[in-house]
């Protein structure tokens, strides 16, 4: 299998053998310990290309957010004719989902209804075409409200249960993209009709069908690649080849699937071994390379999918999470810092700042020092990336890694992840207190239990229902989970995604959980104030009042911490008692992108003192204004909350005004860099940074023209600010923006 011309100069092991990016990269990336000096800035030709960008997001800005919909055919792989940028001549890097920019494709499998829905509310009328072929087709979403007990939908409608994917393609897997740079498409086909052969027990049915469906779209793949004039079949065999070919994998995947989540993986440092290559060979330069960074990226940030409103309620300023992961350390000790991990920060500079890709540092305490401080230059610039905890993660899923969507780690190309929205603590501290009932429609939806009928509220008696309720919820969480995943396989399966994965992969199911830090605040509430539940003519618990003060959340006090820490591993611990689809091991997520809003406006009162309908706090994020004590008591909170039963990700969204971080722009990357090693330092997993005042946000609400790119961590990612409707832009508003250290 060895490619004399492909893989010239490149260090000989394991991964010439079989498929092993991991062993490729650790043998043949250079380290680098240097500062940003050599990077360069946008080239001429960059320029024009984001010029016509600019104009694209204007045009699409003014029409709504959509600026075109092709409603005549059903995206798909080889759908549409090649597409361009501004020409072939031009761009350096060729891919468009469609047959022009920002042009956005009908992709009905995983939700005809939704499918149609969406175009309507941007003014079109998808094709009698498309409605008579899926007229009588079973898609995703049909499977799924078939398979629904009433149980089920009932938790849906009342928001206990909300942004399960169950009418829109889940997302959240990571192809290892990288496997048709270093190796070709003929080699990969090749390895998976040998795992088809040795198939042939007919207990693995399943993975017959599945095995042909990834053969048939590899197949495809190579044919997308031709329309533009190019082979995939053989390795690539230089820097702008080996984008080219990953980016092939990347644009055939977001053709086929319009998933939540399809991030691109952890692909710099690969990437930087074919660029080393070609500079040391003369064939590049400095310039030239950032030139391939920076259109690999503009391509990156024109990824579009037709959504439907009610999925931009709970995602909102469409987002697609094109989530490229950087750095970390090997399992060996040596850090992965390359030149292409500062090319690829660069471009928040060259290109200006971005949503997406949703770039993720995957911090630890050895990264070397010039590299935390450019980082840190970044965050504080332009507010546009995150960081996780390498040496936390590094432990579970090794040194070959990726962060998909938000903050969920998988090992590249060896996992997959049934992603599953999330659970609302609140709520279902509200169902215990009223026997099972919901609080909003008096709806009998879990088992019916005693209200209670307390004067005071006494907390042991409360958080002994509690976990009655929490029990229950557990179990028809997960079997809800297992009917969306067995259809999505059914109805809408990840065909060439999944080819770029190991053919025994191990499958991970996602599980997530809102209204953390309400639901934590309220039960420190009923145990160290005095809460009186106030019922309605209905008999049903619908406000409460409060006298006396209590611990709040955030403010590095474990009388209350350590209530969020044992809630989220009890809840993780009756959530693994329920087998998952395919023998999928379960993971818990305390993340809610941006319905925290919608979970907010879905639930009563609660016994904090929240009033009925007011957002919650983002992701394990104190309530707003509650982390009273600084900055750092705000993350000491959230460090205690153990990752072990969190392994989908711990969001911390994290603001802080420019003047308490620092006196001057030194000091403050001295500070963050400080911060952030003291926050992971602690085995804490993530931490947004935003870098702004409360002021230059509520100027950006009033006139958007005055800062037309501003962009912001929200919830696991950036969003331009402008794309947030007005309720999530208040709660963002409303957020605590830390003054002081």
């Amino acid at each position: 299998m060895k490619n004399e011309t492909a893989w010239r100069g490149f260090r000989e092991g394991v991964w010439c053998d079989g498929i092993n990016v991991s062993n490729f990269i650790k043998l043949n990336y250079t380290q680098y310990n240097g500062d940003s000096s050599f990077l360069e800035g946008p080239t001429e030709r960059t320029n024009k290309e984001m010029k016509r960008v600019k104009e694209l997001l204007i045009a699409e800005n003014e029409k709504g957010g959509v600026l075109d919909v092709d409603t005549s055919k059903v995206l798909t792989i080889l759908s549409h004719e090649p597409g361009y940028v501004v020409d072939k001549d031009t761009d350096i890097i060729v891919g468009l989902q469609t047959d022009a920019p920002l042009k956005r494709g009908v992709s009905p499998f995983a939700g005809f209804r939704n499918a149609v829905q969406a175009c309507n509310a941007y003014g079109y009328e998808m094709s009698d075409k498309i409605k008579n072929e899926f007229t009588y087709r079973t898609t995703h979403n049909t499977g799924v409200f078939r398979a629904y007990n009433d149980t089920m939908k009932k938790a849906r409608h009342a928001g206990i249960l909300t942004g399960l994917p169950d009418a829109y393609a889940r997302g959240r897997i990571i192809g290892d993209y990288r496997r048709i740079a270093l190796y070709g498409m003929d080699y990969l086909i090749e390895q998976k009709k040998y795992d088809k052969a040795k198939v042939l027990d007919e207990e693995t049915i399943h993975l017959l069908e599945d095995l042909a469906k990834q053969l048939e779209f590899m197949a495809q793949l190579k044919t997308l690649a031709l329309s533009y004039g190019y082979d995939i079949s053989k390795p690539a065999s230089n820097a702008r080849e080996a984008i080219q070919w990953l980016y092939f994998g990347y644009l055939g995947a977001v053709k086929e699937q319009n998933g939540a989540a399809n991030s691109i993986g952890r692909i710099a440092e690969f990437l930087d071994v074919y660029i080393e290559r070609d500079l040391k060979e003369g064939v590049l330069t400095e310039s030239q390379a950032q030139e391939l960074i920076d259109d690999l990226v503009i391509k990156l940030r024109l990824v579009r999918h037709l959504r439907t409103p009610e999925y931009n309620d709970l995602f909102a300023g469409d987002p697609v999470w094109v989530t490229l992961s950087l750095s970390g350390v090997s399992g060996e000790g040596k850090h992965m810092v390359s030149k292409t991990s500062y090319r690829v920060l660069q471009t928040l500079y060259n290109l200006g700042s971005s949503a997406e890709p949703n770039i993720t540092v995957l911090w630890s305490e050895h990264l070397p020092q010039p590299f935390k401080d450019f980082c840190a230059k970044v965050s504080i610039d332009t507010d546009s990336i995150q960081y996780e905890n390498d040496d936390v993660m590094r432990r579970m899923y090794g040194d070959d890694y990726s962060i998909a969507c938000c903050v969920s780690a998988m090992k590249t190309g060896k996992q997959m992840q049934f992603f599953g929205a999330r659970c609302n603590l609140a709520k279902v501290l509200l169902m215990a207190l009223n026997g099972g009932k919901d609080e909003k429609e008096g709806v009998q939806i879990a088992p019916e239990g005693p209200v209670f009928d307390e004067e005071v509220l006494d907390y042991e008696k409360v958080l002994d229902a509690y976990k009655v309720y929490l029990k229950w919820m557990a179990k028809l969480y997960v079997n809800t989970m297992n009917i969306i995943h067995y259809m999505h396989d059914k109805y809408a399966y990840e065909r060439l995604m999944m080819s770029l994965h190991d053919t025994d992969v191990e499958r991970l199911m996602a599980f997530g959980v809102s209204g953390f830090s309400v639901a934590v605040d309220s039960l420190s509430a009923i145990k160290y104030a005095k809460v009186k539940p106030i019922k309605d003519e209905r008999g049903v618990i619908t406000e409460f009042d409060v006298k006396g003060d209590f611990p709040k959340y955030g403010n590095d006090d474990d009388r209350v911490d350590l209530i969020g820490k044992e809630l989220v591993e009890y809840f993780y611990k009756e959530l693994c008692k329920t087998p998952c689809y395919r023998g999928a091991r379960h993971t818990l997520s305390i993340l809610t992108i941006t319905s925290n809003v919608m979970y907010g406006r879905k639930t009563g009162s609660t016994p904090d003192g929240r009033k009925a309908g007011e957002p919650f706090a983002p992701g394990a994020n104190p309530m707003h204004g509650r982390d009273c004590e600084g900055a750092l008591a705000s993350l000491n909170s959230v460090a205690k909350l153990n990752y072990a039963c969190c392994q989908d990700g711990i969001s911390n969204t994290f603001s802080i005004t420019p003047e308490a971080l620092g006196r001057d722009d030194a000091n403050r990357v001295d500070n963050l860099v400080t911060m952030l090693d003291g926050y992971f330092h602690q085995d804490a997993h993530h931490l947004n940074v935003n870098v702004l005042n409360r002021e230059k946000l509520i100027a950006a609400m009033d006139d958007p023209t005055l800062y037309p790119s501003l962009t912001i961590r929200v919830s696991g990612y950036a969003v331009n600010f402008n794309k947030l409707t007005r309720d999530k832009q208040e709660e963002v508003v409303a957020r605590t923006f830390h003054q002081g250290m």
